[in-house]
């Protein structure tokens, strides 16, 4: 049995950034992925949109998170020359009933500490993208789109460049106590093969099924998780639009927006669908919907250049008709167990927020007289 400083669950972007962390922080540390490659779930599977932080509760993790790490994002890629955008979005209402709803973003926004919306009436809109219809919109000049591959290598990378060692295929099957820390099994051994006093959960989707093998956390802090998925569709033609494009956010998700890719192309999506487990299928037969939601945003588009693209699973707290929840980061201080942190409900704006929660997360060990011991 290896014994080191910390141990990371789950290579998304979030535990890769917790892995960078820890070990540039002098923590030797290893980041185990059950899957063969770093970021292959959620990681992998979003709109990879740099959110501005607009629409979260003040005072909520999500609201405070994506902010300090929408900035953290952009300088990062910046220093490193990774392939990003900062191409801003309109979030627009399509008839006068929906103002109402521009009205709380712009306070949501100013509350989480977002000061440059600007209020845009429908000509100002046909002035900077004449293909979209609307009746008011919000620009949000800090939004912005990043290759979130490159991201994930970049901060790989850095962790390895500072004695982090990665470690793909191995599922971890059992976490268990000893004198030295939490111990790892992998694959079903019987025996533990690493060992650390710090270990985070950070596997996403599976984080509620990995707390359930952790020795002596009480199942009270393993909050329910639900599955809501979201479906993509592609357009195979050229963009008339150069922002990103949202219309007024539904229950459970922002709503059908238009997306761009880092080549200009277009994507329509994610729409919202509660389902039971990991199922990545996208029926081709709901093209008629994609279609409406997407005719909404561009009148003048081709239903046949519109077709199925991929889908992506939000890993969240609260089900269907239920308040949106926020990130949970639970340490020690919840649920009484010494260096142990569970990441659960890490979905949108996981992406935009990694940086900021990884720096959290270090925070917690690093700040613990305890440490020196």
């Amino acid at each position: 049995m290896q014994a080191v400083g910390a141990i990371v669950i789950g290579a998304g972007v979030v535990g890769l950034a917790v892995g960078r962390a820890l070990a540039m922080a002098g923590l030797e540390t290893v980041i185990v992925e059950g899957e063969s490659h770093f970021g292959t779930w959620t990681s992998a599977r979003n709109s990879e949109v740099i959110h501005a932080g607009i629409y979260y509760p003040k005072g909520s993790l999500k609201a405070s998170l994506c902010v300090e790490g929408r900035h953290e994002l952009y300088a990062y890629c910046r220093a490193r020359d990774l392939p990003h955008r900062q191409c801003g979005k309109l979030i627009f209402a399509h008839t006068a009933n929906e103002t109402g709803e521009l009205d709380k973003i712009a306070r949501s926004a100013v509350d989480a500490g977002v000061d440059d919306l600007v209020r845009l009436s429908g000509a100002e809109v046909s002035a900077m993208e004449p293909a979209l219809r609307s009746y008011e919109a919000l620009l949000s000049p800090s939004t912005g789109i990043v290759d979130s591959h490159s991201f994930m290598q970049s901060l790989l990378a850095d962790a390895e460049a500072h004695g982090a060692i990665y470690a793909a295929g191995s599922a971890v099957t059992r976490i268990s106590r000893q004198k030295e820390g939490w111990a790892i099994h992998v694959g079903g051994d019987e025996e533990p093969v690493v060992v650390a006093p710090f270990l985070v959960n950070s596997a996403g989707l599976t984080a509620h099924e990995v707390a359930g093998v952790v020795e002596g956390l009480d199942a009270a802090f393993v909050p329910p998780l639900h599955y809501a998925r979201g479906v993509y569709f592609s357009y195979s033609g050229a963009s008339p639009f150069s922002r990103l494009i949202y219309p007024v956010p539904e229950p459970g998700g922002l709503g059908t927006h238009l997306t761009l890719d880092l080549a200009g192309q277009i994507r329509f999506g994610p729409d919202v669908e509660w389902i039971s487990g990991i199922d990545y299928k996208v029926d081709p037969n709901r093209h008629g919907k994609f279609y409406a939601a997407a005719q909404r945003i561009w009148p003048e588009i081709d239903p046949e250049r519109l077709r199925p693209g991929f889908a992506g699973i939000r890993p969240k707290l609260s089900g269907p008709g239920e308040p949106a929840a926020d990130f949970v980061i639970s340490g020690e201080g919840e649920h009484g167990l010494f260096g142990l942190v569970n990441l659960f409900g890490i979905e949108s704006p996981g992406l935009t927020s990694a940086l900021a929660i990884a720096r959290v997360v270090r925070e917690m060990f690093l700040s613990d007289a305890r440490v020196a011991a």
